[in-house]
């Protein structure tokens, strides 16, 4: 018999092309003084920022701009962040960008309320208070880290991606403005937009999977399938820039309350010890993670495949589930992702980085149980293509 469920995600939810003009009046509404904004060098160079700064200052929000966060934000971003914040005496948090801005602004939000240091909190629920407010501006289809209680950074010490699961890192509103990722280069929207579905799928196949969530991951799905090839081809088509933005926040919504697997046990890895970006890491494994996961639920696998397009009539659940796989590594080619061979991982590190995603927060939602000789077959399995 199914228990009680707790649902997480911002109380305050903006999406849809224009949703930045509405940035300014949440924010006088939450009372706040003065911003740390929370952004990347390649944001604020290419004009993004600047056009939520407008805003800020035609509205007379004060602001301090921090912009010194990796794709694969570090301990000492965070760190660098939470003293800007406290020697500009801010009350809260502006976050534009990706996955690793939105990161990097939950983890000083946490520390601000908390204290300490960042690795403190690795792992489910480790912090007594509820973050600063956070107003995360979104500007990738892919991370979802906008609206999910999830958030990776990096220990530079140890070479790994501290996973952090803490509703009191919540953002208090979530702005998804498809207008921000308009042109966005081709391989990055593609290696968000694999993320996105890696979010998807993993929701949906997950150990913690329930009615909400399977049926978010499942439209998630149906949307990527549909579009993330358009916005690829044609960076500037809002229709599909705008139908990608849902996607990402629907199966972000998913993934946040059920959980995910050893897709991003393993990505994980790839992104701690040869930074390679989320996204990518995801796109290349997730084929070969989800062929070996096939059999805890053909059917699912079958609903996944309906939903990415291909033509399930007449099948077996066994023979429409393996369409799934076809079209996954069908979309990892079209896509140009690159291989893992084609990366800088090294067979030699098979060992150490399996036994690192067998210990990652992710693994237990796996809905199959697996070994570290077992990840590391996926892993070799992988590199050989």
């Amino acid at each position: 018999m199914e228990t009680f469920r707790k649902i997480y995600w911002p109380s305050v939810n903006i999406i849809g092309p224009g949703a930045i003009q509405e940035v300014v009046t949440e924010i006088k509404q939450l009372k706040l003084n003065k911003l740390l904004l929370v952004t990347d060098k390649v944001l604020r160079s290419v004009g993004i920022v600047q056009k939520v700064t407008d805003l800020l200052e035609a509205g007379g929000v004060d602001y301090i701009i921090f912009d010194d966060v990796k794709p694969n934000p570090t301990v000492a971003n965070v760190n660098t962040g939470l003293l800007v914040y406290k020697n500009a005496k801010c009350d809260g948090i502006l976050s534009i960008g990706g996955g690793s801005p939105q990161d990097a602004a939950k983890a000083i939000g946490i520390l601000v309320t908390n204290g300490g240091d960042i690795v403190n909190y690795e792992g489910i629920g480790k912090s007594r208070n509820k973050s600063v407010p956070i107003v995360a501006i979104n500007t990738t289809a892919g991370t979802a880290s906008e609206v999910t209680i999830n958030y990776v950074i990096t220990d530079e010490e140890r070479k790994i991606k501290m996973v952090i699961v803490d509703p009191n890192c919540l953002a208090s509103v979530a702005v998804n403005d498809p207008e921000l990722m308009i042109a966005k280069p081709a391989g990055l929207t593609a290696a968000t937009g694999m993320d996105a579905l890696t979010h998807a799928i993993e929701a949906y196949i997950t150990k913690g999977s329930f009615r909400l969530s399977d049926t978010l991951a499942l439209e998630a799905i149906k949307l990527i399938g549909e579009t993330l090839e358009t916005a690829v081809k044609d960076g500037t088509n809002i229709e599909a820039r705008s139908k990608m933005a849902w996607a990402s926040y629907i199966a972000g919504l998913s993934f946040s309350n059920c959980g995910l697997g050893i897709v991003h046990s393993m990505a994980h890895q790839l992104g701690s010890e040869y930074d390679l970006p989320h996204g990518v890491a995801n796109a290349i494994l997730l084929p070969y993670v989800e062929a070996f996961n096939f059999d805890s639920n053909p059917q699912k696998f079958a609903n996944i495949a309906a939903a990415l397009g291909k033509d399930i009539s007449g099948l077996s659940t066994n023979d429409a589930g393996k369409l799934a796989i076809e079209a996954l590594q069908e979309m990892a080619v079209q896509l140009k992702i690159p291989a893992l061979r084609d990366t800088a991982f090294k067979v030699a590190d098979a060992d150490k980085l399996s036994a690192q995603a067998m210990n990652d927060v992710c693994t237990g939602g796996n809905p199959k149980e697996v070994t570290v000789e077992e990840i590391k077959q996926i892993y070799l399995t992988a590199y050989q293509g």
